[in-house]
């Protein structure tokens, strides 16, 4: 079986203290609902873990219920950090789950073909990570402003969601970085630590994250077109 784990367990200091940015408007919808209806509409998921911060556990729950997502099998809560998040979607799969994608509900322009793709590379490779090549000239600062050097972007791209891997390395990649207590700020830095291949699997630009009030704006403008 095919899972996903949709994350949306994370504090967000860009906009503002007390704002969970899952759950603001985008158009007629929260932003996680957007997430949450493109892991329904693809055939490939036969199933939906949805990972929220604690307190946000009914809410999401009523949400779920609201959209019709009836792929979603539990609705649990996260922990401090998003490896623990995860680790935490990762212990609420059965033993006939092999393959899981790994999504940020932050970026509600997802489509269910992209999900497709990178499914269709974990299981070809063990492992398919949506990414972007990388466009604009990239200046290195050691320190303040001052540039240090200039980076070859031919080789760099940058990673997005959804990260689909096979669930036994995934877990393994888990519980070492938890023994040498490595902090990991995705899963694809976990897997390239015990030595398995990572595939990118090419992108949209427009698969972009919610970070602050002003991509709320433009999400929208994707979604409508």
């Amino acid at each position: 079986m095919i899972f996903g784990i949709i994350v949306a367990a994370g504090k967000s200091e860009r906009m503002g203290a007390d704002v969970d940015k899952a759950f603001l408007s985008l158009g007629t919808r929260p932003v996680l609902a957007y997430s949450l209806l493109a892991f329904e509409q693809c055939p490939m998921i036969d199933g939906v873990i949805l990972v929220v911060r604690k307190d946000r556990v009914d809410s999401a729950r009523g949400l779920v219920q609201m959209f019709g997502c009836s792929k979603v099998r539990a609705v649990i809560a996260g922990g401090a950090t998003r490896q623990s998040s995860v680790m935490n979607g990762l212990g609420k799969l059965g033993d006939d789950v092999k393959i899981v994608a790994v999504h940020d509900g932050a970026r509600p322009c997802v489509t269910p073909a992209l999900i497709e793709e990178t499914i269709k590379f974990a299981k070809r490779h063990g492992s398919g990570v949506a990414a972007v090549k990388v466009t604009d000239t990239i200046k290195e600062v050691d320190r303040g402003t001052l540039v240090s050097r200039t980076v070859d972007r031919t080789k760099l791209w940058a990673v997005q969601t959804p990260q689909t891997f096979r669930v036994d390395w995934l877990r393994k990649a888990f519980i070492q970085a938890g023994k040498k207590r490595t902090v990991v700020t995705d899963e694809a830095a976990a897997v390239e630590a015990i030595g398995e291949p990572v595939h990118l699997v090419p992108a949209p630009v427009l698969n972009m994250k919610i970070t602050t009030p002003a991509d709320l704006a433009l999400a929208a403008m994707i979604l409508k077109a």
